[in-house]
């Protein structure tokens, strides 16, 4: 047995410890040569240049930098410089995301206590928390950040705030003997422990390398595209290659073909297409943004349009992350229902679910809760706009719930000050504290669990009354909340704190973590989007059950999975509790591996690798600073609704809708190729023209496609399917069709103006183009009746480019490097009568498709 020096040079109580002078300075130095700092190890760094490459072996980017290699061949450097601007673009989206990922790691240091009191040679010290070492003596107090795994050999009212680590959103009660985690901060008591882990083997450190070990995955959007890459790289030399050989066969110059097949291959590439998806989730990111919801990479906008479940954290996400009193019961059975915003200390109380003013009896009950209580409030300031705690949150809670009853808590403190205290003892479960009245009498006042508190000889109370107590707290603590029982009685002398007696019961105070404002009609807002919300929680499976029944995702007889066992889930299971996070991780991985698109959302470190294994990692602006850093979208304003509104197809549609207008021009520029021969025309269209039309139709009107607004009931769709290619749904028909219906005019155009003797070439050219602009009028977003439409900018697009394909059988320099003909004006009023069919015959097949539709749901009714 040994004393140990304070913080002021004072003895403290003598305990018994295993190294009484800590170590000495030569040990600990040489402890850290071989266990090294306790710090997270930093990812390795991976040079940029092995980044870049990474992102140009995509399949679409490498087919846009073989066809960016043809055009400058052909001395087309126009669309060399979109193509190039495009791969630029996309390469530095793609080497930032990578960037972003590896400061999540960095970010778990500064989590870490920054120093840290040590024993060392008899004396307390101040070190750097880099340089503990296992078995140094290490002391903390309320406030601080336990700096290292430690092992307890003094604990004095020790409660540790462990929700960082484990989500559990009540404060954790620590003995001698017990652990203290690193990270976890002590919110009152103080204690003292030997460092058992440090750095990498500590519970952040565990953590870490959870992280370092979870790559991110690629989104539904990047699979679909890299899938789309590689069709289209195939099918266009394919293609190409069979034009190259008719026109051989034919009789045509080798040399001329070959530059015909490569155009042709440039043609079929839709080379905008990055750049419209890049524009469609930056306007998306926009929105978001506004919304308070702030995308870490662009693809995360697009990738809750494909979200098929929710995972999503309980404290701080579902919930306030704030302890707060939600009913109170009387010890005559009145039940009160007390409601307010976080710590702010007004409120109001419910009875039956009326407003009700606030009896005196529960006036009382809410005195005694304040002065049995060391906790204080702090007001906003300019670093937090929200009260919080100071001290216990669940002594903050009754603060906050004296304060909603009416009370000041300063004044009425000062009006019964504390004379004496018997501190809460871990053993006992109970704290006793004792004030003077006004009178010179005592008020006694014991707080604590209920079956410490509701039992003679403490509490004068008859049986009856004792067992509807205690049923009543089981009740509520099946409910998931924390029950308190309060008692108190009015003395003439000072009472003996080690065994009260006498005491009446004054009520029970029920705790938890309140659910947000709005949570249920959140989760019903994604049932009816057809997005299954599972919660994940390391709260106890009661709390847990409790909570998803608020929500309606459980109900009596439904599943909980609990990882204290190792059953695996029901697939039906949306109830998740006792979740560590390494399970997290494999919750996430069995829903991806059944093919499921999987958010998560979280605030704590212990939801980082989550955040970072799912398809969309959704992390709380007021959440740490690893969280947010994993996540690929911050919401701000810690609202979980704004992910319900952003779960739309919006960005995926215009992707779609430009695929449509583009990849259906490629189509019917390689089938006139390929086909013109066998009406007359024997080389339909030039390399230039070719390039002239795919730079017009693919650049700014097939970006512009991009800002096209919502349809109506996008919100309404169920989500797509992870495994449907981005040409699914009919897409890949459509294109087919409309490439035909485009084709089909062209020729004929071309056609009929071979048999009227007219220079025919430019014909087909000038056809092609402005039949391709009016396609892409034909597949914009359908809009409500009297809607205006809400992308002027297509209409200027389109507007411009047609001018520069009439321009192009107009103005001699054009017509010199097209190698057209000049056309006169009723001739081009044809082309643009003839032009119009492939838009129109579009329009009037999806009116009369949306004519039918509430026929066939009618039928369906």
């Amino acid at each position: 047995m040994t004393t140990t020096g304070g913080r002021d040079g004072t003895l403290e109580d003598p305990v018994d410890l295993a190294v009484p002078v800590g170590l000495d300075a030569a040990e600990a130095a040489a402890r850290l040569r071989a266990s090294g700092p306790n710090t997270v190890t930093p990812p390795p760094r991976q040079h940029l240049a092995v980044r870049i490459l990474h992102q140009l072996t995509d399949p679409l980017v490498a087919l846009l930098l073989a066809a960016a290699a043809v055009t400058t061949v052909l001395g087309d450097y126009p669309d060399t410089a979109v193509i190039v601007l495009v791969v630029l673009v996309n390469t530095v989206i793609g080497v930032v995301q990578e960037v972003r990922a590896d400061r999540a790691i960095a970010a778990l240091d500064r989590l870490a206590a920054p120093a840290a009191r040590v024993v060392r040679d008899g004396r307390e010290l101040a070190v750097p928390a880099a340089d503990l070492v296992p078995g140094d003596l290490v002391r903390v107090e309320a406030g601080d950040i336990v700096p290292a795994d430690l092992l307890l050999i003094e604990a004095n009212r020790l409660h540790l705030d462990e929700s960082a680590l484990t989500g559990e959103s009540v404060t954790a009660g620590r003995t001698p003997g017990e652990e203290a985690l690193a990270g976890t901060v002590v919110t009152t008591g103080r204690a003292a422990g030997t460092v058992l882990r440090t750095g990498a083997v500590s519970a952040l450190g565990r953590i870490s390398a959870l992280m370092a070990g979870t790559r991110p995955t690629t989104t539904p959007l990047q699979r679909r595209l890299s899938a789309l890459g590689r069709v289209l790289g195939l099918v266009a030399v394919a293609l190409s290659g069979l034009v190259f050989a008719i026109g051989v066969v034919g009789g045509r110059p080798v040399v001329d073909m070959a530059i015909t097949a490569v155009s042709l291959v440039v043609a079929a590439v839709p080379e905008s297409l990055p750049a419209v998806v890049t524009l469609a989730l930056a306007l998306g990111a926009r929105r978001m943004a506004a919304a308070h919801a702030i995308p870490r990479q662009l693809h995360a906008v697009e990738t809750l349009g494909s979200v098929t479940v929710i995972a999503s954290d309980k404290t701080g996400t579902l919930t306030e992350g704030r302890m707060a009193v939600q009913q109170v019961v009387m010890p005559d059975g009145a039940r009160y229902g007390i409601t307010g915003t976080g710590y702010a200390p007004y409120g109001t109380v419910h009875q039956d679910g009326a407003a009700v003013a606030v009896p005196e009896e529960l006036r009382r009950l809410a005195r005694a809760g304040l002065l049995c209580n060391d906790a204080a409030l702090s007001p906003p300031d300019d670093e937090r706009p929200d009260w919080a705690a100071v001290g216990d949150p669940l002594e903050a809670a009754l603060v906050a719930f004296a304060a909603r009853c009416g009370l000041d808590p300063q004044t009425t403190r000062a009006a019964w000050p504390r004379v004496a205290e018997h501190p809460f003892d871990q053993a006992q479960r109970r704290m006793i504290t004792v004030h003077r009245s006004c009178d010179q009498r005592y008020l006694v006042v014991c707080k604590g669990a209920p079956e410490s508190i509701l039992g003679a000889p403490l509490v004068d109370a008859t049986a009856e009354e004792i067992d509807e107590l205690t049923t009543t707290a089981r009740r509520l603590a099946a409910e998931g909340l924390r029950v308190l029982a309060v008692a108190a009685a009015l003395v003439d002398r000072m009472p003996n704190l080690a065994a009260p007696t006498g005491l009446r019961p004054v009520g029970l105070v029920a705790v938890g973590d309140p659910l947000r404002v709005g949570a249920p009609e959140i989760a019903d807002s994604f049932d009816t989007a057809g997005v299954r919300l599972l919660l994940i929680t390391g709260d106890h499976p009661a709390t847990a059950a409790a909570i998803g029944g608020q929500l309606g995702l459980w109900r009596v007889g439904d599943p909980v999975a609990s990882g204290d066992d190792d059953q695996t889930a029901h697939p039906d299971t949306r109830v998740f509790a006792r979740t560590q996070p390494e399970q997290k991780l494999d919750i996430i991985a069995g829903m991806q591996a059944r093919g499921e698109v999987v958010a998560m959302t979280g605030d704590g470190v212990n939801d980082g690798p989550a955040l970072r294994r799912a398809d969309i990692g959704v992390a709380m602006g007021s959440g740490t600073e690893v969280a947010r850093q994993a996540a690929d979208l911050v919401l701000v304003d810690d609202e979980l609704s704004t992910v319900a509104t952003a779960i739309g197809g919006r960005i995926y549609d215009n992707i779609r809708r430009f695929l449509r207008y583009a990849l259906a021009g490629g189509v019917a520029e390689i089938m006139v190729m390929l086909t013109g021969p066998l009406f007359g025309l024997a080389v339909p269209l030039l390399p230039a023209q070719i390039l002239w039309v795919n730079l017009l139709t693919h650049g700014v009107p097939g970006v512009a496609l991009g800002a096209e607004p919502a349809e109506p009931g996008t919100l309404r769709r169920p989500p797509r399917s992870p495994q449907e290619s981005v040409l699914g749904g009919g897409l890949g028909r459509d294109v087919l069709v409309t490439g035909a219906l485009i084709a089909a005019v062209v020729l004929g155009a071309g056609v009929f103006a071979a048999h009227r003797g007219l220079p025919w070439q430019s014909v087909v050219f000038v056809v092609l183009g402005l039949a391709q602009l009016g396609v892409a009028l034909a597949v914009r977003a359908p809009r409500l009746p009297g809607a205006r439409h809400g992308n002027p900018g297509l209409l200027v697009a389109v507007a411009a480019s047609a001018l520069l394909q009439v321009g192009g059988v107009l103005l001699a320099p054009l017509r010199e490097l097209l190698g057209t003909d000049p056309l006169g004006p009723g001739v081009l009023l044809a082309c643009a009568a003839v032009s119009v069919v492939p838009g129109l015959a579009l329009r009037l097949a999806r009116r009369q498709s949306s004519l039918a539709a509430p026929c066939r749901d009618a039928d369906g009714a």
